[in-house]
């Protein structure tokens, strides 16, 4: 964080300092929630959860040389107390990025939210020092945490905002003012939460709502594939940039095509020129999230040809997204176990078959969450587009969700042994373990409260032979 003082702090977060000898003194560190990730001149903010209470651990980090505690309490030791202590570290990350001065990006969107930020990032701190949103942290508690470990030389911050519900997006969007909005798409994602797509759409919308007018250099990235999002450059008064592989994009994708490996290329063009990319990723869904990557950074000055290379070159930085590792006996394990919902669960498929031609594939599938009423027919779909696509085999797992895509696999004309439902994660790595063979890739993907990376883990692990799940 940029350096501030104890009393500083107080004041823009209406807190009451309690035994600080020194308020001048300053935090030079980071913002912290992990009394692990103390360091020197850290502020430590104590919140109360499910199973830990933050404010137990003051005497701990202080010793660590944590500079004071933000609580909702006194603790005994240099703290800021508060009312409210996750709207103070909202009012404080206000504060710093107003105060910083940086370039703030925001991106939402149903689908591929993550993966496209850490392209944007990768993109953009070729051009300056950039802080970006670790792993998916999105929520009114990581996103001001990310935006608190912006320092003085940080030009780009890009953030990640996710919403279970209207206003949450604008909630976050006044916590920290993009002055550029990126909308990827509008899916079902949590639509059993939001009750429809339409109502997605409103929520996601609340960031081109949020940007500043076009003459004072606000800019709505939107979808140009996607009309929910296209249709919102009604709703801001920010430029408005298209991208996709529509003809009328702003930036946009030609000649889209799969290695042999999988891995996308496209010419990309902008309107300042236009350049050749093959990216490190897999699957032809990046395409969209290279665009939108592309169109961000087009915006901030960037010539194609430096775009095209930063994207030809860039690589995942979240764990457990279309992770691909191959065993020494020639077995690829693609672990992209840390969630899913239809629309990436189709992108993962195809990017399995793509990947895997001349290869037997498997697809290790698990329940999509927060669909609602749509959960049937939409793990229904989910199967039977497994054989549509000729995947070897798909091994389903777990309950009733797990149920309904076999059922959908075998609806479609999976018989025999090509689709399976186990009851849970042990029983698909016994099955896979003694079925697989040199040369088979596996796709592995559920919701992240399945937990079904486990199965990617143990395959992975080695001496597989008789061990169970890797927890």
């Amino acid at each position: 964080m940029i350096a501030l003082s104890l009393a500083e702090i107080a004041a823009v977060v209406g807190g009451q300092t309690h035994d600080i000898p020194d308020p001048s003194a300053q935090v030079t560190g980071p913002v912290v929630r992990d009394s692990r990730d103390v360091v020197p001149g850290a502020l430590f903010v104590a919140f109360v959860g499910e199973r830990v209470d933050g404010h137990d651990y003051a005497a701990q980090v202080v010793e660590a040389g944590a500079a004071a505690v933000l609580a909702a309490r006194p603790v005994g030791v240099p703290a800021i107390v508060v009312d409210d202590v996750q709207a103070a570290i909202g009012a404080l990350a206000r504060h710093v990025v107003h105060k910083l001065g940086a370039t703030l990006v925001a991106l939402t969107g149903s689908a591929g939210k993550t993966s496209t930020k850490d392209l944007i990032a990768q993109v953009l701190r070729r051009k300056a020092p950039t802080v970006f949103t670790p792993g998916s942290l999105n929520n009114e508690i990581g996103l001001p945490l990310t935006a608190l470990s912006a320092t003085e030389e940080t030009k780009f911050l890009v953030l990640e905002m996710g919403a279970r519900g209207i206003g949450h997006i604008r909630y976050l969007a006044d916590l920290t003012p993009p002055k550029i909005g990126l909308v990827l798409n509008v899916g079902t994602a949590h639509i059993g939460e939001f009750g429809g797509r339409e109502q997605i759409a409103q929520a996601k919308g609340e960031l081109v709502e949020s940007l500043p007018a076009a003459d004072e250099g606000g800019a709505a990235i939107l979808n140009a594939d996607d009309p929910l999002v296209r249709a919102m450059a009604s709703r801001t008064k920010a430029k408005v940039v298209f991208f996709g592989e529509s003809g009328e994009a702003d930036v946009r994708a030609e000649n889209v095509r799969l290695t042999d490996s999988g891995q996308p290329s496209f010419s990309l063009h902008t309107p300042s020129g236009c350049s050749d990319v093959t990216m490190r990723l897999y699957g032809e869904h990046h395409v969209s999230n290279a665009l939108a990557a592309a169109a961000v950074a087009h915006e901030l000055g960037m010539s194609a040809e430096e775009i095209a290379t930063a994207l030809s070159e860039a690589g995942s930085l979240s764990r457990w997204r279309m992770e691909v590792t191959e065993r020494p006996d020639g077995v690829t394990i693609v672990n992209d176990a840390y969630n899913a919902n239809p629309e990436s669960m189709r992108a993962a498929l195809r990017a399995l078959v793509a990947m895997g031609k001349g290869r037997r594939t498997w697809a290790v599938l698990g329940k999509m969450a927060e669909l609602g009423d749509e959960a049937l027919a939409e793990h229904d779909a989910v199967g039977r587009l497994a054989v549509r696509l000729n995947v070897g085999k798909l091994v389903a797992v777990g309950g009733r969700e797990a149920a309904w895509l076999q059922l959908g696999a075998y609806n479609e004309g999976s018989w025999g042994e090509e689709s399976v439902h186990v009851s849970d994660a042990q029983a698909a790595v016994d099955l896979l373990r003694s079925e697989l063979r040199p040369g088979d890739v596996v796709l592995v993907k559920a919701s992240r409260s399945v937990g079904l990376e486990s199965v990617a883990q143990a395959l992975l692990a080695t001496g597989t032979e008789g061990e169970g799940v890797a927890r």
